[in-house]
């Protein structure tokens, strides 16, 4: 599944290995370490995936990301030499798809860029085991409907859309409507805790709903 990966990053030599294990995973690999080359650059070099480093000279790169999600739903995976949880909040809050904390393995990286690829390309992202009907408001598992509750529906149906995605507990508030009294960052916890045991007891068992600690919570079917 050859792509156009763009690395946007200012450590030369990190650039080069990251580009170099692109091209040997069989992808085409550009390289940028600016950010204002960047956002200049890309709207002619059109990459299927992006890697970008949070501190960039030239432009910021949550700026960045932010610019490039409002245009584009290219995938973006974040890089940063910071660990702390609200930087990691942020960053997907800007609209990255995922998040790699400094130093990192460059082959669990490529193994990263593939799996965007594959869930934004389609080759896997979807299942028909799990059905969501946004006009009716239901989830049919193995053709059996979920009992869901109305906030239950509205958290599952916005992971469902952007299936992979890590989507913070503010994200999730946002999507249920943050009028909705009942419903808080502690409260999203106990959501997702009810949706995991009535999706469990119809799909054998398997994770639907992942937590991603320090991020929030994913999709994954």
């Amino acid at each position: 599944m050859s792509a156009t990966v763009l690395i946007i990053e200012d450590e030369i030599e990190l650039a080069r290995i990251v580009a170099d294990y692109a091209r040997a995973a069989g992808h085409q690999a550009i390289a940028v370490h600016d950010g204002r080359e960047a956002r200049d650059r890309l709207p002619t070099l059109r990459p299927d995936v992006i890697v970008l480093d949070l501190m960039l000279p030239g432009a910021d790169g949550l700026q960045l990301c932010r610019e490039i999600r409002a245009a584009s739903d290219v995938p973006i995976i974040m890089t940063t030499a910071k660990v702390e949880e609200v930087d990691r909040v942020i960053g997907l809050e800007s609209g990255a798809d995922d998040y790699v904390c400094k130093p990192y393995s460059p082959r669990e990286l490529m193994a990263r860029v593939g799996a965007q690829l594959r869930r934004y390309r389609g080759a896997a992202g979807t299942s028909n085991a799990i059905v969501v009907d946004a006009s009716t408001r239901t989830v049919r598992v193995h053709g059996t409907p979920l009992d869901l509750t109305p906030t239950e529906f509205a958290l599952f149906a916005a992971m469902t859309r952007r299936p992979g995605v890590i989507f913070s507990r503010a994200q999730l508030l946002d999507a249920v409507g943050r009028d909705n009294l009942d419903v808080t960052e502690r409260a999203v916890d106990s959501h997702i805790k009810n949706l995991r045991r009535k999706l469990a007891a119809l799909s054998a068992g398997d994770d639907v709903i992942q937590s991603v600690y320090g991020a929030g919570y994913r999709v994954e079917f």
